[in-house]
């Protein structure tokens, strides 16, 4: 899952069409990675875009990049693709969400999950390239509880 600050978004992982992307994911979540980071690109009628801790669109993860792994799996309303540069193989930690069908996408990304809810709070997610005063993803809150008690980690799950 992915917490915004309207609240969860529920996100289906799909290691059967990605598993190294999905891999990376989730290591740079389990690290912590992605709490607090901004969605650095917001596209009307395209996409949200995050995962650069520079918050420029040019930063990436300590984490090699990982290989390429197209598939024919469409990108549509909810996807979750993997940004990269030019060159296929570059994909690190920056991915998007599309807001519609982005078929020209199709076989040139790598689709590594969907959103299964909460696609209404991805529809609040503040526009601009980049946008001013940037929406993030919400950092994981101190477990400040007794283990029995703890609350679930909080960011990208």
């Amino acid at each position: 899952y992915l917490d915004l600050k309207d609240g969860r978004v529920t996100i289906l992982l799909r290691p059967d069409l990605a598993p190294k992307h999905v891999e990376q994911i989730k290591t740079l979540t389990k690290q912590g990675f992605y709490d607090g980071i901004v969605f650095h690109r917001v596209i009307e009628g395209f996409m949200a875009q995050t995962g650069d801790p520079t918050g420029t669109g040019m930063g990436g993860s300590k984490l090699p990049n990982i290989p390429a792994e197209f598939t024919s799996a469409p990108f549509k309303r909810g996807t979750l693709g993997m940004a990269r540069s030019q060159m296929p193989n570059s994909a690190n930690s920056q991915f998007f969400i599309c807001f519609r069908e982005a078929s020209f996408l199709n076989g040139q990304y790598t689709v590594w999950g969907e959103v299964i809810s909460g696609m209404e709070l991805v529809d609040k997610i503040k526009r601009g390239e980049p946008p001013t005063n940037p929406d993030k993803i919400m950092p994981a809150a101190p477990n400040l509880a007794k283990p029995k008690a703890a609350k679930p980690k909080k960011g990208l799950k």
